[in-house]
């Protein structure tokens, strides 16, 4: 249930669209508005309505059509606000800098990504992971003093957009690429980390979904799969194999839940690009952003039970939430997933950290909740929140560099690498 959110996100609002072309899922929600007098947050609470802001005395509700039915049963006159939120007329040109502001777009990244590997040759490579569903790369740059070569040197991965509508989860690790490179040889703690480590950045694992959320429906989350029942979309962030299909609670078989894990482990080409990447690589550490919540979460997400690396991983994650508070105050709560958010299953961080060992963390980044925005960062909100997130970053680095055990020297038989955790008996519950 969220919140509302103020007026003075109403800008934001204006990249939703509730018009679809022919075949772009109909069963979408749609944007209505209801007077204030009429909703009280009570009978919103009850009805489980996704509400979206207070504008002069009327609440926007992003409704399906059961929500529709809802607030018709409970006799709460509505209007449709398909004219406020819908996309001007005509095409949409490849580049959107109108509609999305300062947020990277799929072709923004791409072009961006090249732009720093031309400036920094030596200390940027971009690679193509593999291909979308439509087509569209998805891209990881690699950022290290020799990174045209594979040097036997600590690794740690960023990550953003598992989720379309968290467009501020593609900006965190982009900034911190090119924080990079851009500081590399005039800052100290800089071209050490860049000496020492290679870092991988891929900030964008769902560029369909990001071009859907920016040009047709803001809040849309998966990828862009055709069901084939109508619906459309798998969460790539539950189509990782570890606990796929745990239970229903953590993740869905129902092809229109903004969770459904897909038909199978891995069956989306997005997901299959991070597998691909991780299991050939020797990752120490991972982070994967997201948003909302102001969480630093960890393995497991699966299950309550904590994992074999509990204690490792909660000092990890304390020492980045000291870290981020002291840049602007902000609080990051952290913790195992299970425990501290939800339960999920099918996720990255369980995957990676259950098959390959890597210490991976989620972090859910501002606001806290709805109210204070949701989904819907301000242009405004980037730098801060990457600034608050930086040092955290190079921290989690450093500790991976601290504690990294070069292969050709290895260390009472042991490669540094933490060992994988036991596989949980997989089954399908419920």
């Amino acid at each position: 249930m969220k919140k509302i959110i103020p007026v003075f996100l109403l800008f934001l609002g204006l990249a939703l669209a509730v018009n679809f072309a022919p075949g772009q899922d109909p069963g979408l929600p749609t944007i209505v508005s209801v007077a204030k007098s009429d909703l009280r947050l009570e009978t919103a609470r009850l009805l489980d309505l996704d509400l979206l802001m207070e504008v002069q005395g009327r609440v926007y509700i992003v409704a399906a059509p059961v929500d529709l039915q809802k607030i018709r049963s409970a006799g709460i006159p509505f209007r449709l606000e398909t004219d406020l939120f819908a996309p001007s007329a005509g095409s949409l040109p490849r580049l959107q800098g109108d509609l999305n502001g300062d947020f990277h777009s799929y072709y923004e990244v791409e072009s961006e990504l090249k732009a720093l590997e031309t400036a920094h040759p030596g200390l940027a490579k971009v690679f193509v992971l593999g291909d979308s569903l439509e087509g569209r790369h998805i891209y990881a740059m690699k950022v290290s003093a020799n990174a045209q070569l594979d040097e036997d040197e600590a690794q740690v991965l960023f990550l953003g957009c598992h989720h379309a509508r968290e467009w501020i989860s593609v900006e965190v690790p982009f900034l911190f690429g090119k924080y990079l490179l851009d500081h590399y040889g005039s800052n100290p703690d800089v071209t050490r980390l860049m000496d020492s480590s290679e870092i991988w950045i891929v900030p964008l694992v769902n560029p369909d979904g990001l071009e859907y959320s920016i040009h047709s429906y803001r809040y849309w989350r998966k990828n862009r799969r055709e069901n084939g029942d109508g619906s459309w979309g798998v969460d790539l962030n539950r189509n990782y194999s570890y606990a796929w299909a745990w239970d229903n609670i953590g993740s869905s078989p129902t092809p229109d839940s903004d969770v459904y894990r897909g038909r199978s482990p891995f069956s989306e080409p997005e997901a299959q690009a991070v597998r691909d990447l991780i299991s050939n690589k020797n990752f120490q550490a991972l982070i994967s952003y997201h948003s909302y919540a102001q969480d630093i979460l960890y393995p497991w997400g699966y299950t309550t039970t904590h994992s074999p690396d509990d204690a490792r991983l909660r000092t990890l994650a304390a020492g980045m939430a000291q870290r981020i508070q002291a840049v602007n105050g902000r609080v990051y709560t952290f913790g195992a997933a299970a425990d501290t958010l939800y339960v999920t299953n099918g996720d990255l961080t369980d995957w990676a950290y259950g098959t390959h060992g890597v210490l991976a963390y989620t972090i859910e980044v501002p606001p806290m909740d709805a109210q204070n925005g949701g989904f819907f960062n301000a242009e405004a909100d980037i730098q801060p929140i990457f600034k608050e997130n930086l040092p955290a970053m190079t921290y989690l680095v450093d500790q991976c560099i601290a504690r990294f055990v070069p292969a050709a020297v290895p260390a009472n038989g042991q490669d540094g690498k933490p060992a994988p955790a036991p596989r949980p008996n997989i089954r399908v519950k419920g």
